[in-house]
């Protein structure tokens, strides 16, 4: 079962693996976007990590929507609110249980991803984040190992795609062939659960 110290924790990997990957996340970011993706999500990941070290929510739902509070309060652009929705959702969907098992957060992990889904209007195939997160709750049945393996696999497949959603999609076919920094930063939050459970 997973308690909140377990979802402080996959917080805080994801905020020092956005950290070591800054530079990339903003490099793919400067081929197709606005160059500062790995900045922005650096800036609220740190925040995350900074509030929850001086509150400690009680409970894993309280976890994610306070992380996804800070996210949307402190990431400009898109990602503070695609990835708030994701946190907040996600949270929402746990309720007040103190303890969850991993099924429970698979199927909030879904909750989330429908919010990103419908906050931002994409589909998988569409070379966003949901590339990598829509494979990763297909595959969490099957364990954090297998959902941060789909996420890794998702985030390589959008490099032969064309942009149809965000600001990648204003370059149209010229948005073929780099990999999408919106999947790369969520493969890293699904592969910081294998860590953050010592997997």
């Amino acid at each position: 079962m997973l308690d909140a110290d377990f979802f402080r924790r996959w917080m805080t990997v994801t905020a020092a693996s956005v950290d070591r990957e800054a530079e990339r996340l903003t490099a793919l970011d400067s081929a197709i976007g606005d160059a500062d993706h790995g900045t922005n999500m650096q800036r609220g990941f740190r925040a995350v990590a900074a509030s929850l070290e001086k509150e400690a929510p009680d409970t894993p739902g309280e976890v994610l929507t306070h992380a996804g509070r800070q996210l949307i309060s402190t990431v400009g652009g898109a990602s503070g609110p695609l990835y708030g929705t994701l946190l907040r959702r996600t949270g929402k969907a746990l309720g007040d249980a103190t303890e969850v098992s991993e099924a429970q957060l698979a199927e909030a992990l879904r909750a989330g991803v429908d919010g990103v889904m419908a906050l931002g209007g994409a589909a998988p195939g569409d070379k966003t984040m949901l590339d990598a997160l829509v494979p990763a709750v297909d595959a969490m049945p099957d364990g954090f190992a297998a959902a941060r393996a789909a996420a890794e696999e998702g985030a390589l497949a959008t490099v032969p795609l064309q942009a149809r959603k965000g600001r990648a999609s204003y370059l149209g076919e010229r948005s073929i062939g780099h990999q999408d920094p919106g999947a790369t930063s969520s493969a890293l939050l699904i592969a910081a659960l294998v860590e953050a459970a010592g997997e």
